[in-house]
């Protein structure tokens, strides 16, 4: 299913902000690494209704994406 392109934009206005202020990176660094990621593609296509999935869930998929963060259920949180 797709969701509605305004919707999805101010969704990715969130995960953004959330991404930057959880991996420590400015905003200009979290856009482009989101806008450049695999999980904004697989929302952006539709693909498993990943847009229903709440803001905070899709950061910490960019943060582990990325690799500033570790699988949950691991000794380390984040990284350092």
């Amino acid at each position: 299913m797709l969701a509605n392109k305004t919707i999805l934009q101010m969704k990715y206005a969130r995960i953004i902000k959330l991404f930057a202020e959880k991996g420590h990176l400015t905003y200009e660094d979290a856009m482009d690494k989101f806008y450049n990621s695999d999980t904004y593609t697989i929302i952006s296509e539709g693909v498993a209704d990943m847009h229903c999935m709440s803001d905070e869930y899709l950061a910490d998929e960019l943060l582990l994406e990325f690799g500033m963060m570790h699988a949950p259920g691991t000794s380390l949180a984040f990284k350092k």
